[in-house]
């Protein structure tokens, strides 16, 4: 079973990536779920939501406190809270920056081993397509592109079909600029 924790703010999407996340891995024939964890329930908010993938019946519904996957849509929550609690040793951590992984987290590089820690511009791919800072489809188009657990396709129809028309469009966009910029990263290209 794969575990992912989605950690961000209110009004970034982070309950929506949960879900998107696993309608994608769904169109592929895995089980999956995805559940929010609510606290303060107001925009700007630190938000965690929860999603798991198998290729079996999944029973828990607990939240997930050893992840496979961190996401973190919101850099500024590194200074806040501990986004990373619980991580694997081999997990894969994806965080929401055009900072390079070693300068923005350089203990957590250092932990994890080599190519498991990515970060990605999504909130600028957003605005660029959206033109409002939700970072979802690039997030979870980063997390299909660090893993290949699924594709970057089932991403885009994912949202597509919650978004019919310009909405879902602007997010399969931003989708393909994000697992471009992974696949770019993963095989030795620039970060920059």
């Amino acid at each position: 079973m794969l575990q992912v924790r989605l950690h961000g703010r209110g009004g970034q999407g982070v309950v929506t990536a949960a879900e998107m996340l696993s309608l994608a891995a769904f169109l592929e024939g895995h089980c999956a779920q995805a559940f929010p964890s609510f606290g303060s329930e107001r925009t700007g908010a630190p938000v965690v939501a929860y999603a798991r993938i198998d290729d079996k019946e999944i029973r828990t519904h607990e939240p997930i406190a050893t992840p496979d996957i961190v996401l973190v849509q919101d850099r500024t929550l590194l200074d806040v809270i501990d986004v990373f609690a619980g991580l694997s040793e081999t997990g894969y951590a994806v965080i929401n920056s055009a900072e390079k992984p070693e300068d923005l987290v350089p203990e957590l590089v250092k932990r994890l081993p080599p190519g498991h820690v990515y970060t990605v511009p999504a909130t600028d791919y957003a605005m660029q397509k959206i033109g409002r800072p939700l970072p979802g489809a690039p997030m979870i188009a980063s997390l299909a592109a660090v893993t290949d657990v699924f594709k970057l396709e089932s991403v885009q129809k994912s949202f597509q079909t919650r978004y019919p028309g310009k909405v879902g469009d602007a997010n399969a966009e931003t989708a393909a600029l994000a697992y471009e910029f992974i696949k770019n990263v993963k095989n030795g290209g620039t970060h920059a």
